[in-house]
């Protein structure tokens, strides 16, 4: 496939250390401590940047998410710790230009105003590149980490989620644009009729305002949501601009990329103002074998231990721990976690026929994204598959070790998409929002929505 596209795919990083493979720590490559070096995030932000992507994303988790029955089976897992996010990003924002930062935080366990003021105070760090990936926390593990024995039910966190929307965009909007004068000859630091009380009273917040942080330089940071649930898909397309979703096949990505566009119409929303960019875990070899090779190695450092927990992970939390590994994965009673990633592993374990070890293991490396193995040219041929009807607006992409996989993709896939008039060969914009051909939100543009 070589037709020229009169748009270009967007791409994001996912930077979770070190690597998106479960077993990825276990890597010789690998470095296994990597979520608590500094070097190593700024090198691999800078690869990134040099790569062109129009972002970095850090996923995040209020405590130990993994769960786990013995401090043994717990030291087995390779990723709980890591630096909090926006402390990481603000450090990573000197050392970048163009590349967008993004970090999530939940709106279950904290404040409004104080993310309004974290990722305010990050876009004026970066110049205009901050984003906020909106989640809902799913675990039982974080409730337990801020007074609680149980997680809120999905509906709650989702109602508490759009309220939290409603005092962050407000609080955004204290300041206008013009709103600081610094005049020292007339003694006025801002224009008083330019500074707005939020004054809000709501079900879960009461929030008077204003914000101790000028307006950001993007209006408001990029919004991005990963929900693909009923709850989720509206809620992203109220409020996402960049939307990060799982898909196994085009005619997955295609059913939630046409949906989706639907309902961003319902909500008042053009189908260009929210990005769709399904998770892809490339593994690039410069043959097919050698790529094949790759990912047959990290598969046999799959702890069986670590495979099991992984997989009660995405299915919220459920108890699988005495059901026999050779046998289908039985009907479980559905929890509060993400209901949507749950149906995706029992939609595999059905469509593929699996038996529980061999549904830990197909998940060990995607966890439910696409897996995409091969060349550099047969990598680029289902991306632009994927871009060309209307599966995704890019990609968001995520390397098995870090930091080859991350390498491998801007030195190898990068140039052939390039090749084919698919991505950037510089960036255009300063910010974000240029960059991912977002408009920037004049002064008060949530509450007028609100309102229609």
């Amino acid at each position: 496939m070589t037709r020229k596209s009169r748009r270009t795919l967007h791409l994001g990083a996912f930077l979770i250390t070190p690597g998106y493979h479960v077993a990825s720590w276990r890597h010789p490559h690998a470095h296994a401590a990597g979520g608590l070096d500094f070097g190593h995030y700024r090198d691999l932000v800078r690869t990134a940047e040099r790569g062109l992507f129009d972002l970095v994303f850090l996923s995040d988790g209020l405590g130990i998410r993994i769960p786990f029955d013995s401090h043994d089976e717990l030291s087995r897992q390779g990723r709980i710790i890591q630096f909090e996010p926006l402390t990481l990003l603000s450090a990573l924002a000197v050392h970048t230009e163009r590349i967008g930062l993004v970090a999530t935080a939940s709106t279950t366990y904290h404040e409004p105003f104080h993310l309004a003021r974290n990722f305010a105070s990050l876009d004026h760090l970066s110049a205009g590149r901050s984003g906020w990936n909106v989640v809902t926390s799913v675990t039982d593990a974080e409730a337990q980490n801020f007074n609680r024995d149980r997680q809120p039910s999905h509906a709650q966190r989702y109602h508490r989620a759009r309220e939290f929307m409603d005092v962050v965009t407000g609080l955004w909007d204290s300041w206008e644009d013009d709103a600081f004068l610094h005049d020292k000859a007339a003694g006025r630091f801002f224009d008083p009729e330019k500074m707005h009380v939020l004054g809000h009273r709501g079900e879960h917040f009461q929030v008077r305002g204003p914000l101790n942080v000028a307006r950001p330089p993007q209006g408001y940071p990029v919004i991005v949501q990963a929900g693909s649930s009923p709850d989720g898909r509206d809620f992203a397309a109220q409020w996402a601009e960049v939307i990060f979703t799982a898909a196994q096949d085009l005619s997955q990505a295609q059913e939630f990329y046409r949906g989706i566009k639907k309902q961003l119409a319902d909500h008042g929303r053009e189908p260009d103002e929210a990005k769709v960019m399904p998770g892809i875990f490339p593994v690039v070899g410069r043959t097919r074998a050698e790529a094949e090779d790759k990912y047959a190695a990290l598969q046999e450092l799959v702890d069986p231990v670590v495979g099991l927990g992984l997989l009660r992970l995405l299915l919220g939390g459920a108890d699988i721990s005495n059901l026999p590994v050779d046998s289908p994965l039985p009907e479980l009673p559905r929890t509060e976690g993400s209901i949507s990633r749950q149906q995706l592993v029992y939609d595999k374990a059905r469509r593929e026929g699996l038996t529980i070890r061999e549904l830990y293991q197909s998940v060990s490396g995607g966890r439910g994204h696409r897996i995409v193995i091969g060349t550099a040219e047969s990598i680029a041929d289902e991306l632009e598959d994927w871009f060309l009807n209307e599966g995704a607006d890019g990609f968001n992409i995520m390397p098995p070790v870090l930091p080859d996989g991350l390498c491998d993709f801007v030195g190898q896939v990068i140039p052939e998409l390039q090749r084919r008039g698919l991505f950037r060969t510089e960036y255009k914009g300063r910010t974000l929002r240029e960059n991912l051909g977002l408009g920037r939100p004049a002064w008060g543009a949530a509450a007028r929505t609100r309102q229609d």
